[in-house]
């Protein structure tokens, strides 16, 4: 079911949490890149990179996120129905994490709009019609995007016109949590 029904706004971090896979051409072949980002900051706090679209790629990028939230209540995570999340694996591992599954509407892309617009930025501001030498050159690449630039610098008109990363922390800090 779509749980989410595109309410993309929500007060409180480790909530709901939205994910996708996209591509990236390279001399080598396509990489594939899944990412999970937090809806309350859209920082992207997931996020895994590999030269095939398998639902282990969605796991590691979904495993990345608990790692690093450590949420400690159930949490919402969205997502289209593509065959990586609809797996009887990922469907186990999301369960066994405390994680419950959403997903949009098939065909409609709207309602996974924010993993959308992030992907749409990545290209927009760094990938534009470039083509990488190979995947490791892209996978560096993606990750000065998303962990030193996206998460740390790139205002975000969601996050009262502040980064991702500063945005959460002003948060933490207001509700005295880390």
């Amino acid at each position: 079911p779509n749980y989410l029904e595109r309410q993309f706004v929500v007060p409180t971090p480790n909530t709901h949490w939205v994910s996708d896979m996209t591509y990236i051409r390279t001399h080598e072949g396509w990489l594939y890149l899944a990412v999970v980002l937090d809806l309350f900051s859209r920082r992207v706090i997931g996020w895994s990179m590999g030269g095939r679209m398998t639902a282990e790629l969605v796991m590691d990028a979904l495993l990345m996120a608990v790692w690093r939230r450590k949420p400690t209540a159930e949490v919402l995570i969205h997502s289209d129905q593509g065959s990586q999340y609809t797996s009887e694996r990922c469907q186990h591992f999301m369960t066994a994490h405390n994680l419950k599954s959403s997903m949009s509407r098939r065909g409609n892309c709207h309602d996974n709009a924010v993993a959308e617009s992030f992907f749409q930025l990545l290209k927009r501001e760094r990938i534009k019609k470039r083509i990488y030498k190979n995947r490791e050159e892209a996978k560096a690449d993606i990750f000065d995007y998303v962990e030193m630039f996206y998460n740390a610098k790139r205002r975000h008109s969601a996050c009262e016109d502040q980064a991702p990363a500063v945005y959460e922390s002003a948060w933490f800090m207001r509700h005295g949590t880390v």
